[in-house]
Parts: C-alpha cells; sequence; structure tokens
C-alpha cells in the first residue's frame, strides 16, 4: 500500500527545488561571518574611526553587493588594503567628509562599471599591483606595531619604520605595554600556528579564534590593556553634512578620491579574477561588479561608513566552505547585521593590541616576500617596479606611489617594445647590405646610428627596412639625414628599401 508524501515532506522538496544549494550556502556563511567579523572591527580601529563603522561596511558588503550581479561568490567589506589611505583621509580632512569621499569614489566606480571600463583594470601591470600590495603591507605592519605596544604611531611611512626600535625598546621598560604586546604577539602566533591544530579546532576560523582568546585573557585580574570603544550602530552612523560637499573642488580632496576609486576598484576586480581560479562556477563580469562595488561604497558613503572593496580572505574562506551561490555572502551580512543590532557590547571585550596583530599577520601576507623572488630570477625589471612601487607608498603616499609605479611600467614596456636589430652582411665586394629589423623608435634612435655610423665610408650600402614593425617619424628623419651624409662622401647613394623594394622617401615609411 502506497503513501503519499506529508506536508512537510512535500515542502521541503520544494524548498529544495528552489534552493537547492542552501545548506552548503547557510554554512559558508557562518564561516564567513566569524572570519569577517574581527576583521572588520579592526579594520575600522586601525582607520581611527568608529569600530560600529566597520560593521556597517560589511553589512552593506554583504546585503546590498552581495544582491547584485558580478562575482557570484567573492565577498565584499572593509578591507585591510585601504586602512592607510583612510586614516590618513580621515587625519587630513577629518571623519565628515570620509563620506563625502566614499561617495563620490562609489558614484565613479558605478560610472566607469556603466561605461564598460571595468575589463581595462586587467591591463594594469601585476607588478605595480603587487608593489602597492607590498607598500599598504609595510605601512600597515609598522603602523600597528605601534598599536600591539599601545604606543602613538608617527604619521609617515618612514617614520613609523624608523620609529620602531625605540618604541619597542621604550616598551620593554614598561609593564602595561609588555601585557599589550604580549597580548598582540599571541594574537600573531595564533594565526600562524591556527593551520596546524586538530581538525575539530580548524573548524573555527583563526582571527576568531585568535581574538577570542586575547578576549579571555584580557579579562584575567591584572591584565591591564585598551579595549575596543563602543557607540552603538545608531550612533556611529553620521551621514556626512552637505557642507562638505562644498571642499569637493580642493584638489587634495580630489585626488583622495581619484586614489580611493582606482585602488579599491583595482582591488576588488584582481580580488574576483583570484577567486574565479578557485571554483568552477560562473565567471566574473567585470563591469557589473564594479558597478555593485559603487553601488556599495556610495551607500557607504552615504551613510558616513568605511570604502569597501572585494576581500581575498573572506572570499577564500566562502569558497572554500562550500559556497555555491551568492546567498552565502547575503546571509553573512544579514549576521553582521544581528551581531551589531543584537551584541554590541561583545566589542568592548576584544583588546586593541588583538585586532593590531590580526592586521599586522594581514600585512605580512600582502608583502609577497616569495614571489619578489621569483620575480627577481624571471624578470628584473618587473621586480624592480615591485620594489620601487611599494618604496615610493612608505616614502611618499600611496597615490604618489601608484603613479609612480604606473609610470615605472609604461617606460619598461615602451622599452622593451622598441626592440631593433642591425645585421650587417659584407662579402668583401659589391655594396654592403644591412637589414633592419623590429620596432625602430626615439627610444633606440642612438644605437641605430651608431651601428648605421659604423659602416664602412668607402663601399656602396643597401639598407632594407623591410623587416621593421614600426618607424616612427624621428628615426625616418634620422635614416633620410644619415643616408644624405654618407652619399656625401663620394660613394654610390645609399639604397635604402621596404619589403615592396621601394625607396625611403618615395614610399614614405
Amino acid at each position: 500500500m502506497s503513501t503519499s508524501p506529508s506536508p512537510e515532506a512535500n515542502a521541503g522538496t520544494a524548498r529544495e527545488r528552489r534552493y537547492p544549494h542552501l545548506r552548503q550556502d547557510f554554512a559558508a556563511s557562518l564561516v564567513v561571518f566569524l572570519v569577517a567579523l574581527p576583521l572588520c572591527v579592526g579594520v575600522a580601529v586601525a582607520s581611527g574611526v568608529p569600530a560600529e563603522l566597520g560593521l556597517v561596511t560589511g553589512i552593506v558588503g554583504g546585503v546590498l553587493t552581495g544582491l547584485m550581479r558580478g562575482s557570484s561568490l567573492q565577498v565584499s567589506g572593509p578591507a585591510a588594503g585601504l586602512t592607510v589611505l583612510v586614516f590618513e583621509a580621515v587625519q587630513e580632512f577629518g571623519l565628515p567628509a570620509l563620506g563625502v569621499v566614499v561617495l563620490v569614489s562609489g558614484v565613479l566606480q558605478t560610472l566607469m562599471g556603466a561605461l564598460r571600463l571595468g575589463r581595462y583594470f586587467r591591463a594594469i601591470s601585476l607588478s605595480v599591483v603587487e608593489g602597492m600590495l607590498a607598500g599598504i603591507g609595510l605601512v600597515l605592519i609598522a603602523g600597528q606595531t605601534y598599536s600591539v605596544i599601545g604606543a602613538e604611531a608617527p604619521d609617515s611611512g618612514i617614520g613609523k619604520l624608523t620609529g620602531l626600535p625605540a618604541a619597542l625598546v621604550g616598551a620593554a621598560r614598561d609593564d602595561r605595554a609588555l601585557i599589550s604586546l604580549g597580548i598582540g604577539a599571541g594574537t600573531i602566533a595564533v594565526l600562524v600556528l591556527w593551520r596546524w591544530m586538530p581538525r575539530p579546532m580548524r573548524s573555527v576560523p583563526g582571527p576568531l579564534a585568535a581574538v577570542g582568546l586575547a578576549a579571555l585573557v584580557a579579562l584575567l585580574p591584572g591584565v591591564d590593556v585598551a579595549t575596543v570603544e563602543v557607540q552603538g550602530l545608531l550612533d556611529a552612523v553620521q551621514p556626512p553634512p552637505l557642507g562638505e560637499f562644498g571642499n569637493l573642488g580642493t584638489l587634495a580632496l580630489l585626488g583622495t578620491i581619484v586614489a580611493f576609486t582606482l585602488i579599491a576598484s583595482a582591488e576588488s576586480l584582481f580580488s574576483a579574477a583570484a577567486v574565479d581560479r578557485m571554483h568552477d562556477g560562473p565567471r566574473t563580469a567585470y563591469d557589473r561588479e564594479l558597478v555593485a562595488q559603487g553601488a556599495g561604497n556610495a551607500v557607504c558613503g552615504a551613510l558616513g561608513a568605511l570604502p569597501m572593496t572585494a576581500v581575498i580572505v573572506r572570499s577564500a574562506a566562502n569558497v572554500r566552505s562550500g559556497a555555491r551561490t551568492k546567498a552565502s555572502r547575503v546571509l553573512h551580512g544579514v549576521w553582521l547585521l544581528l551581531f551589531a543590532a543584537l551584541l554590541p557590547d561583545v566589542l568592548a571585550c576584544i583588546p586593541i593590541p588583538a585586532l593590531a596583530g590580526v592586521l599586522v599577520h594581514a600585512g605580512a601576507k600582502l608583502v609577497p616576500v616569495g614571489a619578489l623572488a621569483a620575480l627577481w630570477r624571471e624578470n628584473r625589471g618587473e621586480a624592480v617596479i615591485l620594489v620601487v612601487t611599494a618604496t615610493a607608498i612608505v616614502a611618499v603616499s600611496m597615490f604618489e606611489g601608484v603613479l609612480i609605479g604606473v609610470a615605472l611600467s609604461v617606460v619598461k614596456t615602451a622599452w622593451e617594445t622598441s626592440h631593433v636589430r642591425l645585421e650587417v652582411v659584407d662579402k668583401g665586394a659589391g655594396p654592403v647590405q644591412a637589414y633592419l629589423s623590429g620596432n625602430a623608435t626615439f627610444l633606440r634612435l642612438p644605437k641605430i646610428l651608431d651601428n648605421l655610423e659604423a659602416l664602412p665610408q668607402d663601399r656602396p650600402v643597401e639598407l632594407d627596412i623591410s623587416g621593421l614593425h614600426h618607424l616612427d617619424h624621428a628615426c625616418r628623419s634620422a635614416l633620410e639625414n644619415w643616408r644624405e651624409r654618407h652619399t656625401g662622401t663620394g660613394t654610390p647613394p645609399v639604397r635604402v628599401t621596404t619589403g615592396a623594394g621601394e625607396d625611403l622617401v618615395k614610399s614614405g615609411v
């Protein structure tokens, strides 16, 4: 005798047909939430803004950007890579102006995506991007080390690095600083060693475990350490006053907006490319992803929160936890919202040195030491670009450092694409045959003229330029002048031909 399925079974079957991956996405969302929580708070504190604003950005990145089309599995939120830039902007323009910067940057990102410019970010030299991240990582490590020992960090990147030894020596003489250093160092140790813990323990994300253990230590008697200041979610959200938009005409603010826009866009789209290599699902639509990032940043700016980018740490955790659709990243935003609304006082238990330790660890992962060694063996020019970009960011600023890296990359590419070769065939009798091939540009003009002027002056010369892919105006003029000078010595006129056998002047090459 057959029995019909119960209503509950029918409902379950219908739900599974409509949301076939709900179980995997739900589990992944919890993991991403636990990874994102300490990072959102840590980035906010390191940026010099209320901790709740980091959660606001994580919520918007999960719920709003997560719902939009673009990349289905990468997760957005406040990023360690923008911490240095945000901190400098807050120090220079004030917290109310940060909302204006983020809002306008989001609008620009949306426009770039609508104009289908997202794909062009893939044309940025990888060495420049890695140099940018390395520079950010070095400044982040140096700056957050001061927070680990409870000291005030200098303003400049160079000052942060050069002042570290004295700061650490001073901390060794201060009991409170030593306690703070112990908590920060312990946090870093847990993060580094967590991958070797037993599998049941590793079900808890490393950042959450490290911060949670630090919070327990901070509760012990006699442990005096700074903790996160809590304002409340609604009190922390402060939309930018209309008067702040009047500063958009200042060059400094516009430069900061451009820096935010380009760096956040590049980081998000490069993260998308990396995430695509981790799974077999739908590929990223770069222009749509840029629109999604722009919409999220526009909302974050309107709320006075931190800027967002796609974050590779959270995105990798999402993929590795078995996420199949965008539902996982949306749900992670919902969990952040529930935490911020229901358990805000928990933030007050988190020690500042522990958050600083999390960011020191994150900054260290941005410095590609192993990749730099391999790059030096393969292509020293690219390795130099990486090092110069990182150094310029530390020594000058983020925006100028990236511009220097891009300029070096363009110069290197122009130099490499202007390779030219002169092959001379001299049979001892008759004309000297010379074959010029490659790309003859003004960059290689001195080399070309040196080689041509070294040809015998008392012999006829036949110059074949059919192998040239490009001949710019400067080189063409120089070849004509050289031919006139060489012909003036009493030898037969130099014959310069193209592939069709035409004369240089007649062909107009």
